[in-house]
């Protein structure tokens, strides 16, 4: 073995080099280049002989599948955004801005368990054993089986695993458990390293799930280093407004099933409360009025309707206000470009606020069309009735193309008493105007003159 020579190292992506820098010459992070001792050796060769019948290579036909059957937790919302439930063995990060609700989650997912008869082991590394017991007996997870244990030591926390023999483990959060193995305070990239590839390996060997919660940061990135994201197997992130009670959790990262679906919570007095059928949830016209049209968006399979708000103002300031909530604001730019070119509506100089309802965000060109109906009604002041409904890609020729689950849209749309469905039917996005004007009912102020 080579004498030990002391090298430095980035704690976010592993890059080496011989002299400290300031700056990582790999993922350009700022202060991540540390002092770390490498030892250069060579690698003992193993010989065939030598492997053991578990770690020899064999045909993947021949691998065993019995362990990577799912098992639900028992809130459905929870299991589709998973894939059917939790995988033994599965690394499960949840992140979220604080107060949006994850340990309220988890602790509703640990209950859960415990009442099926696994044993469960909830690590608070943030709140005492009584704080989460109030908690708990406000939500109702009070269980024989399952245990509490308030450490930051990840010794403690071993401990406790060999102790408990837990089926389900939950370590909140994984920021503020610190490993006597290494150097640096809880939180540091160094110490999360190090105490998620010890719970994972733990996990691993023994099979046992184990979920973590994340931190954030202000951009809404997880805290610590990136390789976090990299070690465990799925990545769900917990989203909602603190002024609303609605929730949404999506998977960014799924190796047991897809990352495209997204269940629905709301926030209650009792604890969490899933919402399996959000679809009148993002529609809340109580009058027809101009600037609104409604969408219907693909969550993963689930066909969500939203409605789409937009407001159109006269202003003299040389460069008009573009605020949009819920939207794509690069998106809308662009919208609003092919309706100056291609449909004649010239909105350049006014101010443009676009809106969905329910704090629901849109991600897919899908929702163009009823953002361009919106805009359109908003300006020229009618609008559409309550039961039309547009869905659509547009393209920068002014084409209204297919997008995906078209049928199961529609369907959707229908099901909900939608008598006028716009789609890529109608070819260009002057004929979506044109038939959306003349599906117009009464505008606001013709209602506010009929009641004065």
């Amino acid at each position: 073995m080579a004498k030990p020579t002391s090298t430095f190292k980035c704690t976010e992506c592993g890059w080496q080099t011989a002299k400290w820098a300031g700056r990582c010459g790999e993922c350009q992070q700022w202060g991540t280049v540390v002092d770390a001792a490498a030892e250069i050796g060579i690698v003992q060769r193993v010989t065939a002989t030598t492997l053991s019948g578990d770690r020899s290579a064999r045909p993947i036909t021949e691998a065993s599948d019995a362990d990577v059957a799912h098992w639900p937790t028992g809130i459905d919302e929870f299991d589709r955004v998973l894939g059917g439930g939790i995988v033994p063995g599965a690394a499960i990060l949840l992140s979220g801005e604080p107060g949006v609700g994850k340990s309220t989650l988890l602790l509703e997912v640990a209950a859960k368990a415990a009442k099926a008869k696994s044993r469960v082991l909830y690590v608070s590394a943030e709140e005492s054993v009584n704080q989460v017991k109030l908690r708990a007996r406000r939500t109702g997870a009070l269980s024989d089986n399952l245990f509490l244990a308030a450490e930051t030591d990840l010794s403690i926390v071993l401990g406790q695993i060999d102790a408990v023999k837990p089926q389900l483990l939950i370590v909140d959060s994984v920021q503020t458990v610190s490993s006597p193995l290494s150097d640096g305070i809880a939180g540091q990239p160094s110490q999360v390293r190090e105490v998620a590839q010890t719970l994972i390996r733990i996990a691993k060997e023994r099979g046992l799930p184990v979920l973590l919660v994340g931190h954030v940061t202000k951009d809404g990135s997880i805290a610590g280093p990136r390789l976090l994201e990299h070690l465990v197997d799925v990545v769900c992130q917990f989203e909602g407004d603190r002024h609303t009670s609605l929730r949404f959790i999506r998977a960014l990262k799924n190796r047991f099933g897809p990352t495209d679906e997204v269940g629905c919570f709301e926030m209650t007095g009792d604890g969490i409360a899933e919402v399996p059928d959000p679809s009148t949830l993002f529609l809340s016209r109580g009058i027809t009025v101009s600037g609104t049209c409604v969408t219907v968006s693909m969550e993963g399979k689930r066909a969500l309707p939203v409605e789409i708000q937009a407001l159109v103002l006269e202003t003299s300031a040389p460069n008009p206000r573009r605020v949009t909530n819920g939207v794509d604001s690069s998106r809308v730019a662009m919208l609003l470009a092919v309706l100056d070119q291609r449909a004649g509506i010239r909105l350049h100089d006014k101010d443009i606020y676009v809106s969905t309802v329910g704090g629901v965000r849109l991600n897919e060109p899908g929702a163009d069309l009823a953002i361009a109906i919106a805009l359109a009604s908003a300006s020229m002041g009618y609008a559409v009735p309550h039961n039309f409904a547009a869905f659509g890609e547009i393209s920068l020729a002014g084409e209204v193309r297919p997008v995906s689950a078209a049928r199961q849209r529609m369907s959707e749309a229908t099901r909900l008493g939608y008598k006028t469905i716009v789609d890529a039917r109608t070819g260009s996005i002057r004929e979506a105007l044109d038939l959306a004007k003349k599906s117009a009912g009464s505008s606001f102020d013709r209602e506010l003159d009929a009641v004065f």
